[in-house]
C-alpha cells in the first residue's frame, strides 16, 4: 500500500527529471547538426538530415567554436583559474573556520558575527570598491585579478565552522596530549574527518567559479585572457543567428559541470548529511 501511494510522486519526479533533461539533450543534438538541419518544420532531438531524415552528425560546429572564435583559450584560462584559486580558496576557508571553531582568542564572536554581517551587503554594491583595491595592487586585466578578490568566502567558512563545532572535542583533547600541536590537529585530525563537507565547497566553488561571468566581465580586457563564460557571452553575441555554434560553445562550458556533478554526487549527498549531525 505504501508503494501505491508513492507512485504519484514517482511519477511526478519522473516528469520533472524529464523536462529539466529535455533541454540539455537539445543542446548536445543542436550542436552536432549542420546549419540547415537546425531549422526545420518539425523538430527533431536528433541530428538528422532535413533532406533525407538520415543521421548526419558533424564536429565542425566544435572546431569552430575552438578554433576561430577563442573558446579553446578561454577553456584553458578557466582551468587555469580554478587549478589555482580553488585549492588556495579552501585552505584558506578551511583555516579559517578552524580557528573560529576551535580557537579562542579575543573578539572571535564579534569578528565572526561582523563577517557574517558582510553577507547581507549585496554583491553588487561591492563592485565597485573590489575594482578599486584590484586596480591598487596592479591585479587588473589579470588572471590573478580573477583569483586574488575571490580567494575567500565567509559562505564557505561559516559552512565549514558549523561542521567542524561539530565534531567531538574529545579528539583534540587527546591529540594535545600525545603533544600534538594546533597546525597537526588540524592536518592529521580535522581535515581527515571533514572530507564530505570540504568535497561540497570544493565542488560548489567549482561550480560558481566555473560559470562566473560578472567578474570577469569588469576586470578583463584583453580577449587571450578571457574565461569561458566571457568567450561564450561574446560568442552568443557575434553569433546570434547561428545556434548550431553558441549550442556547441555551450556544451563546451557546461560538460565538465555536468561530469564533476556526475563523478562526486556521493559525495555532495555524503557532505549535505554529514552537515546536519552533532558531536
Amino acid at each position: 500500500m505504501k508503494k501505491v501511494r508513492l507512485a504519484p510522486i514517482y511519477i511526478a519526479l519522473i516528469v520533472l527529471a524529464a523536462i529539466s533533461v529535455v533541454p540539455f539533450i537539445w543542446m548536445l543534438a543542436t550542436s552536432f547538426k549542420h546549419g540547415p538541419d537546425v531549422y526545420t518544420k518539425v523538430p527533431s532531438l536528433l541530428p538528422l538530415d532535413r533532406k533525407t531524415g538520415e543521421w548526419s552528425p558533424t564536429l565542425e560546429n566544435y572546431e569552430y567554436v575552438f578554433d576561430l572564435s577563442g573558446l579553446g583559450t578561454a577553456f584553458v584560462n578557466s582551468v587555469w583559474v580554478c587549478l589555482i584559486l580553488i585549492p588556495a580558496k579552501l585552505l584558506i576557508d578551511a583555516l579559517a573556520a578552524y580557528a573560529f571553531a576551535r580557537i579562542p582568542f579575543p573578539g572571535r564572536d564579534k569578528l565572526f558575527i561582523l563577517m557574517l554581517g558582510g553577507m547581507m551587503v549585496p554583491t553588487i554594491t561591492l563592485l565597485v570598491p573590489r575594482v578599486f583595491v584590484t586596480q591598487e595592487l596592479g591585479l587588473f586585466d589579470s588572471q590573478w585579478g580573477l583569483i586574488v578578490p575571490n580567494i575567500a568566502s565567509v559562505l564557505d567558512i561559516f559552512l565549514l565552522r558549523q561542521f567542524f563545532m561539530s565534531l567531538p572535542g574529545e579528539l583534540e583533547e587527546a591529540a594535545r596530549i600525545d603533544g600534538a600541536g594546533r597546525m597537526q590537529i588540524f592536518w592529521r585530525i580535522i581535515v581527515p574527518l571533514s572530507k564530505p563537507v570540504l568535497s561540497v565547497v570544493t565542488i560548489t566553488s567549482f561550480i560558481f567559479h566555473w560559470n562566473d561571468l560578472v567578474w570577469p566581465l569588469v576586470v578583463l580586457n584583453d580577449p587571450e585572457k578571457y574565461t569561458l563564460p566571457l568567450a561564450l557571452q561574446q560568442l552568443a553575441t557575434a553569433e546570434a543567428g547561428r545556434a548550431y555554434y553558441i549550442m556547441a560553445g555551450a556544451a563546451v562550458a557546461v560538460i565538465p559541470v555536468i561530469a564533476v556533478l556526475l563523478v562526486f554526487q556521493r559525495r555532495i549527498l555524503q557532505g549535505i548529511a554529514f552537515s546536519g549531525l552533532k558531536g
